[in-house]
């Protein structure tokens, strides 16, 4: 595969994403009202989709590691495929959640392998530079879907934009299937065997640079799933937003989180690894304190929520890819179980902050997600400062020894 072929690979792996969790969102009030099951059940549909991610990438990446990227990428996307189809057509909030979790599972095959896939051929430091190019994408990706998903929900009803993730997946999966070559450097058949699968387990994650980086991972994409997870009742319930204008916000909350992968993308040669991110915290740090502030002073307004999240979005935009591709740096040789762990890691914060937002958010207060916001900010900055610091520089390992003909 040519360079720019594996970005688009990778583009397309991790927009998986957004185009699954983010596509919906403008139809999540409606979705609510056809379907009952109130404002829980409706995050429902996104918290079983992140708890099923999480657990699924534990098992895609020691399977990624034993029988290589391209058959576990098959048979994920194809899945995924399948069940974003039953989930546009299910008749009831339980057989959404229903199809909604297997695709969660299935959609980790494709962010699993992709992280591999940076491992596989890049050492971190330009692993990450390759990877912000692919997140670019994403973000690209990120800022169509709720525009699209918006104008899909006004014009066609809630379903269509549950269609649309198949057609995603369709494309996918034919571009897998006719481009993507094996990436893997060396199988290894004992990947997945109980003994060898939780000394693998244990070996990544006493690491201190993979603590350390899936840490920061863990932190800047808590912050933005609390966005996602409530900016649809935030704005259109509470606000009184039009749905077709909240996907339009959500999209330029994406131009933010791109320009902050073209800002990484500059500072990694300057800075590297650990300089990029000190510089990214503040960034981010700015953009939650400050819309908690905004929020605990009573301005009750679009723009109090929107600008402050578009400064965090910029930290999103430095974080993320620096975040994956330190916590694999170490591991040449456990690319996938490594990648595995710190999605779940990721998920685990996400699937944590769901559940608060479907439990403490009201119609009367906007307060749950800011100051959630707010705390996390100052998380990230505090691991970004001190412990990224200390113990964030990936060994320089070599490239993985190619495959044996």
């Amino acid at each position: 595969m040519t360079p720019s072929m594996v970005v688009v690979m990778l583009t397309l792996f991790m927009g998986i994403q957004p185009v699954t969790t983010d596509l919906y969102l403008p139809g999540l009030p409606t979705l609510q009202r056809e379907l009952g099951g109130g404002v829980a059940g409706a995050q429902l549909t996104l918290s079983v989709l992140i708890i099923c991610f999480g657990v699924g990438q534990l098992v895609c990446g020691p399977l990624a590691d034993r029988f290589g990227r391209r058959p576990v990428l098959l048979a994920g996307v194809g899945l995924y495929t399948l069940a974003a189809l039953g989930g546009a057509t299910a008749p009831s909030i339980g057989m959404l959640v229903a199809w909604r979790a297997l695709q969660g599972a299935a959609m980790a095959a494709a962010v699993t392998c992709g992280r591999s896939v940076i491992r596989d051929l890049f050492v971190p430091a330009e692993g990450a530079r390759v990877l912000s190019r692919a997140l670019s994408g994403l973000g690209v990706i990120a800022m169509l879907s709720p525009v699209f998903g918006g104008l899909a929900v006004e014009t066609l009803g809630w379903r269509a934009a549950l269609v649309m993730p198949a057609l995603f997946g369709a494309a996918t999966l034919a571009l897998v299937a006719t481009r993507f070559e094996e990436t893997t450097p060396l199988k290894n058949p004992l990947a997945t065997r109980p003994g060898t699968l939780l000394a693998n387990w244990r070996a990544v994650l006493a690491n201190p640079t993979f603590r350390a980086w899936a840490t920061l991972s863990a932190f800047t994409y808590g912050g933005l799933f609390f966005m996602l997870a409530g900016s649809s009742f935030i704005f259109i319930e509470r606000l009184g937003t039009p749905r077709a204008a909240y996907g339009v916000m959500l999209g330029t909350m994406s131009v933010a989180y791109v320009a902050g992968t073209v800002l990484c993308r500059r500072l990694l040669p300057r800075f590297g690894l650990r300089g990029t991110v000190a510089r990214g915290a503040w960034f981010s740090l700015a953009g939650g304190v400050s819309m908690a502030a905004l929020d605990l002073a009573g301005v009750a307004s679009v723009w109090a929520i929107l600008l402050p999240q578009y400064v965090f979005a910029i930290g999103h935009g430095i974080h993320q890819p620096c975040g994956q591709a330190g916590a694999v740096g170490p591991f040449p040789e456990r690319a996938g179980t490594a990648a595995s762990l710190s999605g779940f890691v990721m998920t685990a914060a996400a699937l944590g902050v769901g559940l608060w937002v479907g439990h403490a958010l009201t119609a009367a207060s906007s307060l749950p997600v800011t100051l959630g916001i707010g705390a996390f900010s100052i998380g990230l900055a505090a691991v970004a400062w001190t412990w990224v610091q200390r113990d964030g520089e990936p060994a320089a390992s070599p490239q993985p020894a190619p495959r044996a003909a």
